[in-house]
C-alpha cells in the first residue's frame, strides 16, 4: 500500500453526466494530482462550493485516472452531491488529493472485487487496472434494482451483478455470489467497498473462513487530513488492556481508507 503527497489544486470540469438512476460520473483535469500517480483506493477531498452553508469538503474516491484527467462516481443523496450534479463543463473545482492509501498485492491470489452503492469508484478503477495488467479476477457489484447499475451482467467475462429485487443478474445481496465464487477459485483474496451492511457481511465472511481481504472503509470526514479526529474506526486488538486512544482507534483518512479485514472491528 502506498501513500502519496497531498496536492491542493483547482481542476476544470470536463464532463458530468448521470450514468444510472441518481448516479453521476464527473471527469475533470487535475494535472498536479495526476502527477502523483494515484492508485485505486485513494480519494479526493472536494469543496462543493465556497459558501458558509457548506464549509466542509466531501471525500470522494477516485474512479479513474487517464493522463491528466481524474474521474469520480457519486450518488446524489444530499445538498453537497446535489450541487456537484449541477456542475457544468468548464467549471472550476477545488480539490485536495490524492489522499489515503491504496489497494495492495494480488500476486498468487484470485482477486474478487466487491462493490455497491457509492463505494463503486475504487472497485471499478481497480477492475480496470487489473484488466490492463492482464490479472484474471472477478467483480461482483450489488444494487437495489437494475436502474442503479451501469455495468452489464456478464459471468463469462467474470462480471456479476446482483439486485435486491432480482431485476437483473443474481437475485439478492452480493454475498451468495461471493461465496459461490470463493468455492470455485483458488486462493481467493477479496477487495471490497460499499454500504456498511455489505461491508459487515464481507468482514464476517472472510474472518469466518480466514480469507485475505482488504476493505475500503467509508467514513464521514471533516478534514480528511487527521486534524479533526472525526473518522475513527476501532482496531481489532484483543491484547490491549490498558491503551492509548491511538492504540485502540485508527483514523480512516490518514491510516486508511484501506484496511486488512483482520485489523478492524465493525460495531
Amino acid at each position: 500500500m502506498i501513500v502519496k503527497k497531498m496536492i491542493a489544486e483547482k481542476g476544470t470540469v470536463l464532463n458530468n453526466e448521470e450514468i444510472a438512476h441518481g448516479i453521476y460520473q464527473m471527469t475533470f483535469s487535475a494535472e498536479r494530482i495526476c502527477n502523483e500517480e494515484p492508485f485505486p483506493g485513494q480519494f479526493l477531498n472536494i469543496c462543493v462550493d465556497d459558501s458558509w452553508e457548506h464549509p466542509l469538503r466531501r471525500p470522494m474516491s477516485i474512479a479513474d485516472v487517464n493522463d491528466n484527467q481524474l474521474s469520480i462516481i457519486y450518488k446524489v443523496f444530499g445538498e453537497g452531491t446535489k450541487i456537484l450534479s449541477e456542475y457544468k463543463n468548464g467549471y472550476s473545482i477545488d480539490l485536495l488529493g490524492p489522499l489515503g492509501n491504496s489497494f495492495g498485492e494480488t500476486e498468487g491470489t484470485t482477486p474478487i472485487l466487491i462493490g455497491g452503492g457509492v463505494g463503486l469508484s475504487p472497485i471499478i478503477w481497480f477492475h480496470k487496472v487489473l484488466q490492463t495488467n492482464g490479472v484474471e479476477h472477478k467483480i461482483v457489484v450489488g444494487a437495489q434494482s437494475v436502474n442503479e447499475h451501469f455495468l452489464s451482467h456478464d459471468p463469462e467475462e467474470n462480471i456479476y451483478l446482483t439486485t435486491d429485487d432480482g431485476s437483473v443478474g443474481e437475485h439478492g445481496t452480493v454475498m451468495p455470489t461471493v461465496k459461490k465464487i470463493c468455492d470455485e477459485v483458488e486462493n481467493p483474496k477479496l477487495f471490497s467497498c460499499g454500504p456498511e451492511p455489505m461491508m459487515k457481511a464481507v468482514h464476517l465472511f472472510v474472518n469466518k473462513f480466514d480469507f485475505p481481504c482488504e476493505l475500503s472503509v467509508e467514513s464521514y470526514m471533516g478534514c480528511a487530513t487527521g486534524l479533526c479526529q472525526g473518522c475513527v474506526i476501532e482496531r481489532a486488538s484483543n491484547s490491549l488492556k490498558e491503551h492509548s486512544y491511538h492504540e485502540r482507534y485508527s483514523l480512516v483518512c490518514t491510516d486508511g481508507p484501506i484496511y486488512q479485514a483482520k485489523e478492524i472491528v465493525f460495531s
